[in-house]
């Protein structure tokens, strides 16, 4: 202890890798995020061409996506149970163009949006998200 030497720290450094570790770790969660919305994308889109086999409506008594809950939850937990799965399906059909989409999203703020029928009410809500999206990493950034 004796030769341990006190280093007198510049005032800014700790707030600086403070804030260094909040920007880094937002932009990661957000690249998370942008990834694991264009894997359920993929999903969807499968899960469609897989009910639809060519067809423009379902095979009416065809349960795909309750067997493919009943295939995929056990091994990778309740995002793939039936209920999530066919918000896949509904999440496919209202984004099927994937450059649609806006990578600053998250899964769970496609789910209003996913939810309301009328398109100028949809698109009314996802410039409402994306302005409160901007703003908070404007935030995180400054802080």
């Amino acid at each position: 202890m004796e030769n341990e030497k006190i280093i007198q720290l510049n005032n800014n450094f700790v707030p600086d890798v403070r804030n260094i570790i909040a920007v880094l770790r937002n932009i990661a969660i957000r690249s998370v995020n942008s990834e694991q919305v264009m894997m359920y994308w993929k999903l969807d889109e499968r899960i469609f061409v897989e009910e639809q086999q060519g067809e423009e409506r379902t095979e009416y008594g065809s349960y795909p996506i309750r067997n493919l809950a009943a295939a995929t939850e056990p091994e990778f937990g309740s995002g793939f149970s039936y209920r999530q799965l066919a918000f896949c399906r509904q999440f496919y059909r209202t984004y099927p163009i994937v450059n649609a989409m806006y990578s600053q999203f998250n899964r769970i703020q496609y789910r209003l949006p996913i939810q309301i029928n009328d398109n100028d009410k949809r698109e009314l809500n996802k410039m409402k998200t994306r302005k409160l999206t901007h703003e908070n990493i404007w935030r995180s950034q400054m802080t």
